[in-house]
């Protein structure tokens, strides 16, 4: 990025007021004077050697204006060996500040340079000690009108804070230690104010599974419960939200944030070792903290990213050719109405944001084709070829019509790191505001701004970035702007344009989510095509498609999440676990095994029984059992037969399946369910029918049995005729009763048996017998009867 005092003849601002502080002028003389100062045998800058470590823990005004007082508080310790006596905390004015990458030098300084460090304030301005004993960190506060910094023209000055005094080794006054940050000093409104835009994200890692609970509820499950604590009071996104809510900023949210939560309000289980879930407990944080959300995000702009934030380098470098771009379509269709319904405000999907504003010609593309016009980069890979003097606007054209949102790197990049230090923290804020207000004095030309700070701040991030927002927002020379305003600003004639050719940052590109991870490849165990083919495969024959589409369309968003970067393992252990799920219930629709089936005969007929173990029913499913050998079995006369199957759900369905045989013997066959489309579903179910036929012998003795059976009858109807003749003619005798109680009992037990309805058969009998053992009792309307016992045989 140019800098403006890099360009001979250029000033940072108009010199109005530069002659108002003359001391200003005499910077040069305190430098060669302290220089000229130093005891014998003392070096000028000796790196790492101050024994005093000296932190700034407060500065407040960040930046003050005319008629304020600067306190600055802090510790002082001694890292030494030896206690300093006569010691003393003062505070040094140093050099106007012209450019940014001066401003970058000085905050790498670490030691004492004499002369380079400034004056010191002194006077009354001064906190001492008697004595610093080794390794106790002593408190002090320093308070000092502005007017008596002799502060000169608009800008940046470096403000030292050291500690002085001396040790029984080196018994003369000299420098201990020093610590330097940054006063921005604007006391009047700029000719032109910088319009700074903020992007305040509120994005989170993966916590939804594909899985949910059983029943029509579908009770959905965490992977753990870590968002209830992210949201709870005191975590990381209830900070962003109570601070966001202060801040003119633009959110930034990932819907899959959202339907989270929203989910958390109703029951929800956790994810536990053993593949059981126990209950959620963050009912009500989720409740109140989308309720502040709702009312904090009211009048605001909100950019709705993707859903479940996917990873657009590693789709256009490794999934691009698979299915990543579809998927990313429909993350992009579905955050639009994600947000809707929970946040009640309409937010804009033309924006798209690759990980720290990275680009190349392919991440563009990718971006761009599934919806946004406008992508958010960042000036360390949108790098200016130095023609301009000044840091150009935000929005340049790159092309195809879309719009490269330019993010600062230096701002976006100044609350990286531990912020939970309070040295650390005032010296991220006050070189924040430092740069911005260097930016601003460039040129008199008003130019946009944009910050795009990490993807998942901190707390303590979250604070120092708040803290500094607050600051600018309040400051003489930056005015807020929205994202969408932004993007509209006319751009720079001379600002880059060009996209870089290759990605060209090494440690993004390792952090990429493998090919593997979007399609299976030898070793890999799941991947996101394999995944879909599943679920499509699975949706042809349900008849409420939703209740997997969803689900599992929004996890496999979530295989693609930013949030996986620098995780592989976890990324691994996702994915697999949302493909083991889906087929897990893919296999709730299966076949029944069957044992040995027995045909005695030519032609019977055999159950085979689909098994829906699915809350709802399925249909579009084709049953086709085929013969292994159709020149001795034949189905349905055919070398298989197929059936249409449809089964309620929890239910299932026996379909019989005529055969015929022409020989004796086993002879396997096998069952397999189709879809629709002719997709085989789920796993075949082999099993033998052996067949066994009528010998020769056997028709004679069945033929001679009935024959006897005839001859009986006709004895019986003799002797019954004979019977009733004499009973006639004995009719006065008085022995009818006893005649007719002794023929009814031989008409009972005469074969053995009890007598049937008229009409019924042994073989009407038997082909109620017809399903097998290893066949349930269907509990839907069955084409055949009940489970028949162990070697049933099938009778014609």
């Amino acid at each position: 990025m140019a800098e403006a005092a890099d360009f001979p003849g250029l000033t940072p601002s108009p010199a109005r007021r530069w002659l108002r502080r003359a001391g200003v002028l005499l910077t040069g003389a305190p430098l060669l004077a302290g220089l000229l100062q130093l005891p014998a045998g003392q070096p000028a800058y000796a790196a790492g050697s101050d024994p005093v470590v000296v932190s700034i823990d407060s500065l407040t005004p960040s930046a003050p204006t005319d008629g304020d007082t600067v306190t600055v508080s802090g510790t002082v310790t001694n890292k030494g060996k030896r206690a300093v006596s006569d010691a003393h905390v003062d505070l040094r004015v140093g050099q106007l500040l012209t450019t940014r990458s001066g401003i970058d030098d000085v905050a790498a300084r670490t030691d004492y340079v004499s002369g380079a460090d400034g004056t010191e304030v002194g006077g009354k301005y001064v906190e001492k000690f008697s004595k610093l004993t080794p390794g106790v960190a002593q408190p002090f506060t320093i308070s000092v009108p502005v007017d008596k910094l002799d502060l000169g023209q608009d800008g940046v000055y470096e403000l030292g804070v050291s500690l002085s005094g001396e040790t029984s080794a080196e018994p003369y006054e000299r420098v201990l230690g020093i610590k330097r940050t940054f006063l921005p000093w604007q006391p009047e409104e700029a000719d032109t104010r910088t319009r700074t835009t903020y992007l305040w994200p509120l994005i989170s890692t993966v916590h939804m599974t594909a899985e949910t609970g059983p029943g029509e509820q579908q009770t959905p499950v965490f992977l753990n419960d870590d968002l209830a604590a992210e949201i709870s009071p005191g975590g990381r996104l209830e900070q962003m939200l109570s601070l966001g809510k202060e801040l003119d900023v633009t959110w930034v949210i990932d819907p899959d944030l959202l339907a989270s939560v929203d989910a958390m309000i109703g029951s929800y289980g956790v994810q536990g070792a053993d593949d059981t879930s126990t209950p959620g407990t963050g009912q009500a944080v989720a409740k109140q903290w989308l309720a502040e959300l709702q009312d904090a995000v009211e009048g605001k702009e909100v950019v709705a990213l993707p859903f479940a934030d996917p990873d657009l380098a590693s789709i256009a470098h490794n999934g691009r050719n698979v299915t990543g771009l579809s998927h990313l379509k429909s993350a992009t269709d579905v955050a639009a109405t994600t947000v809707e319904t929970i946040l009640h405000v309409t937010p804009s999907t033309d924006f798209a944001w690759p990980v720290n504003g990275a680009l190349d010609p392919s991440i563009v593309k990718i971006a761009t084709s599934a919806g946004a016009d406008k992508v958010i980069a960042r000036s360390d890979s949108l790098k200016e070829t130095g023609e301009l003097p000044y840091t150009p606007s935000a929005a340049r054209p790159i092309g195809g019509g879309t719009t490269a949102v330019v993010a600062d790197t230096r701002l976006s990049t100044a609350f990286q790191g531990d912020m939970t230090n309070a040295g650390r923290s005032t010296l991220a804020v006050q070189k924040f505001l430092a740069t911005s207000l260097t930016t601003t004095l460039q040129t008199d030309k008003q130019r946009t701004v944009v910050v795009a700070p990490q993807r998942m701040p901190s707390a303590s991030q979250a604070q120092t970035m708040a803290e500094a927002i607050t600051a600018l927002q309040n400051s003489n020379w930056s005015q807020p702007q929205e994202l969408t305003a932004t993007a509209d600003t006319k751009p720079d004639p001379g600002a880059t344009t060009k996209v870089p050719s290759a990605y060209s940052n090494p440690a993004l590109a390792s952090q990429q989510l493998p090919a593997s991870a979007f399609t299976t490849t030898p070793g890999s165990q799941s991947s996101i095509a394999g995944t879909q083919s599943i679920l499509d495969k699975f949706k042809i024959i349900l008849t409420d498609k939703t209740r997997v589409e969803t689900p599992f369309g929004r996890a496999i968003n979530r295989e693609m999440s930013t949030s996986w970067r620098g995780e592989p393992a976890a990324a691994d252990s996702f994915r697999n676990g949302v493909e083991s799920y889906l087929k897990d219930l893919t296999e709730q629709v299966k076949l029944i095994k069957k044992s040995e089936t027995k045909l005695s005969g030519g032609s019977a007929t055999i159950p085979v029984t689909v098994q829906n173990n699915l809350v709802q029913p399925v249909e579009n499913l084709v049953l086709r059992v085929t013969s292994t050998n159709p020149t001795r079995l034949k189905i349905g006369g055919n070398d298989y037969q197929e059936k249409p199957v449809s089964v309620s759900g929890g239910h299932s369905q026996s379909v019989k399946f005529t055969t015929s045989s022409n020989a004796n013997g086993p002879i396997q066959v096998i069952a397999q369910l189709y879809t629709k489309d002719g997709q085989k579903y789920g796993d075949a179910v082999p099993f033998d029918v052996r067949v066994t036929e009528f010998t020769a012998m056997a028709m004679l003795v069945i033929g001679g049995g009935f024959l006897l059976l005839v001859l009986a009858g006709l004895r019986m109807y003799t002797q019954r005729k004979r019977a009733a003749a004499r009973r006639s003619e004995e009719a006065g005798n008085g022995h009818e009763d006893e005649t007719t109680d002794e023929n009814a009992g031989a008409d009972e037990n005469h074969d053995g048996t009890e007598s049937r309805p008229q009409g019924e058969s042994d073989a009407a009998v038997r082909a109620d017998a017809t399903e097998q053992p290893s066949d349930p009792t269907p509990n839907t309307a069955p084409e055949s009867a009940g489970p028949s016992g162990t070697g049933e045989r099938v009778d014609r």
